[in-house]
C-alpha cells in the first residue's frame, strides 16, 4: 500500500490501514484540509467548488467520500462526474467557482487514485499552497459547519459539450478544413473518460469515421495506461492494416496526448508539442515554453519564426506559471501534454487534437510526412541509484563545477547544455536517485552522453 503526500495532490493505492493508501479516512482529512485553504485564500465570492473524476473503479467511492466532506466543510458542491482533467478545469471558470477536485491518478495502474486540487482559476495549486494543505492536514486545523450551514449537492452533466464547444471555437480550430480533408482516425482512451469525450469532439470536427479502441469507461485498464510506446501494440497494429491517417492515445484523464502515424509507427510523444506550436506560431508568434526535459526541438521550431523559447522547471504548475511571465503563445511538456494559453492554462489533449487535425489540414501531408519536417532528436532516460546517505545536492554542485565552461541552468537540478546535445539531472524528492535525461540527434549520442555523466555522478558519490 502507498500513499503519498506532495505539494501537487495526494495520491495512493485504494485499500489497506489508514495512512498505508488513499482510504476514506485519509480523503476525508485532505480533502478538509483543501477547504480550509480555499475558504482562507480564495478571491472569488462563490461558495462552490466542482468535483470531477475519471473512470478509475475507485471513482465513485472517492467522489462519494470528497462531496460529502466539502458538504460537511460548507461549501456548495458542483459534481460533473466522469470528465477529463482539462474539462473539470474548465468547469471551475465557467462556474465561478472557489476550486475544483479532480479525482484522477493520471496515467498510473488502476488500484491508484488522487485528489488533484485546482485553485478559483481552475489551476493546480503553486508549492506554498500546496505545502499548506498538508500542514493543514497534519495539524488537523479545521472545522465543519453547523447543520443550518452545511453545503449543497448540483450534479451537472453538461461540461463535456461545453468544453467541446470551447475547442470549437477557438481561432485556430479550422472545422471547415477538417471536415474537407476528410480524415480516418483511430483512438485508444484505456477504458476511461477519452472515450466518452473524444469520439463526441471528433464528430463535431467533421471526423467522419472513427475507429474506436477500449472506449468504454469502466475504469479496468486493457493496458499499462502510460501512452508509451512499449505499452501501445494494439493501435499501433490497428494503424499498420491501414484503417487510418492518424492515431490518437490519451491517458486516463486525458491530458496527455501521444500520436501514431499511418504506418503504425510512434510519432514521438516529445512532437506533438512541437507540431502543434508549429501550427500556431504560423499564425500567432510569440514566445514558447517546455520544462527543461522536454525536447530542444521546441526550441529550434520558435527560432525558426524569430521568436524566444524559455525553459521552466519541471511540473505543470511551473510551466505554466513561466508562460505568464513570459507572455508565451503556446507551451507544455514533453509527455504530450499542450497548454494553449487562449483556451486555458492546463495540459489538454482536445486541445491538442483539434489544433494538430487543422495543422494537418493546412499542411496536406501524411502524418509520417509531417513528422519527418522536424528537427530529428532522439531521448534516452537513466537514473543513479545512490545511499540514503548520500548528498545529492552536493553531487549536483559538483557536476556543474565540472561543466561551468557549457550553459547550464540550474531552476531545477541540473541541466547541461551542449552545443549539440544537452543532459538534465534531478534529483527525487521521495528515493535516493538522480534522474538521467539526455537528448541528442542519434538515439547511441544520447544514451553516450546520459552514461558518461553517470559514471561521473558515481565518481564522485565514492
Amino acid at each position: 500500500m502507498t500513499l503519498i503526500k506532495s505539494i501537487s495532490g495526494i495520491r495512493g493505492t485504494i485499500g489497506g490501514g489508514a495512512g498505508e493508501g488513499l482510504n476514506p479516512l485519509d480523503i476525508v482529512k485532505f480533502t478538509s484540509a483543501y477547504a480550509a485553504l480555499i475558504r482562507k485564500t480564495c478571491t472569488v465570492k462563490s461558495n462552490k467548488i466542482v468535483v470531477g473524476r475519471d473512470a478509475r473503479i475507485s471513482g465513485e467511492m472517492v467522489k462519494n467520500v470528497v462531496v460529502g466532506t466539502l458538504m460537511g466543510m460548507g461549501w456548495d458542491v458542483i459534481d460533473i462526474d466522469l470528465a477529463s482533467t482539462p474539462t473539470t478545469e474548465l468547469a471551475v471558470t465557467m462556474e465561478g467557482a472557489s476550486g475544483g477536485i479532480i479525482l484522477t491518478a493520471s496515467h498510473n495502474p488502476k488500484q491508484w487514485n488522487a485528489l488533484k486540487l485546482l485553485n478559483e482559476h481552475g489551476e493546480f495549486l503553486n508549492a506554498a499552497e500546496g505545502n499548506e494543505v498538508l500542514r493543514i492536514a497534519e495539524a488537523e486545523e479545521f472545522d465543519y459547519a453547523e447543520v443550518d450551514q452545511l453545503g449543497s449537492y448540483r450534479m451537472d452533466l453538461t461540461y463535456n459539450q461545453k468544453h467541446i464547444d470551447s475547442v470549437l471555437a477557438l481561432d485556430l480550430v479550422d472545422v471547415e478544413a477538417i471536415k474537407k480533408a476528410n480524415f480516418r482516425v483511430a483512438i485508444d482512451c484505456v477504458n476511461s473518460v477519452g472515450g466518452i469525450i473524444l469520439p463526441e469532439l471528433l464528430e463535431q470536427l467533421g471526423v467522419q469515421h472513427v475507429e474506436k479502441l477500449y472506449c468504454e469507461p469502466t475504469g479496468d485498464f486493457q493496458h499499462n495506461p502510460e501512452p508509451l510506446e512499449k505499452n501501445l501494440g494494439d493501435i499501433m497494429n490497428l494503424m499498420k492494416g491501414g484503417k487510418a491517417d492518424v492515431a490518437f492515445v490519451v491517458d486516463p484523464d486525458v491530458d496527455r496526448l501521444a500520436m501514431i502515424c499511418e504506418d503504425g509507427k510512434m510519432y514521438g510523444e516529445e512532437y506533438t508539442l512541437v507540431s502543434v506550436a508549429d501550427y500556431v506560431l504560423k499564425h500567432t508568434p510569440g514566445n514558447t515554453v517546455s520544462n527543461l526535459s522536454s525536447t530542444r526541438a521546441l526550441r529550434d521550431v520558435t527560432r525558426k519564426y524569430g521568436k524566444e523559447y524559455f525553459a521552466s522547471a519541471v511540473g505543470e504548475v511551473n510551466v505554466t506559471t513561466k508562460m505568464k511571465e513570459v507572455g508565451a503563445v503556446i507551451g507544455g511538456e514533453g509527455n504530450g501534454g499542450v497548454i494553449y494559453p487562449a483556451s486555458h492554462y492546463g495540459r489538454d489533449a482536445l486541445v491538442g487534437i483539434a489544433l494538430f487535425l487543422s495543422h494537418l489540414a493546412h499542411e496536406g501531408k501524411k502524418v509520417s510526412e509531417l513528422r519527418a519536417t522536424y528537427p530529428p532528436y532522439f531521448m534516452a532516460k537513466n537514473r543513479v541509484d545512490l545511499t540514503p546517505e548520500t548528498d545529492v545536492d552536493a553531487i549536483l554542485a559538483k557536476v556543474k563545477e565540472l561543466y561551468k565552461n557549457e550553459e547550464i541552468n540550474d531552476i531545477d537540478g541540473v541541466k547541461i547544455d551542449f552545443a549539440d546535445k544537452w543532459v538534465h539531472l534531478r534529483k527525487s524528492n521521495t528515493e535516493p536517485i538522480i534522474r538521467v535525461y539526455s537528448e541528442a540527434s542519434t538515439p547511441e549520442a544520447a544514451e553516450e552522453i546520459g552514461q558518461k555523466i553517470m559514471k561521473v555522478i558515481e565518481d564522485l558519490a565514492k
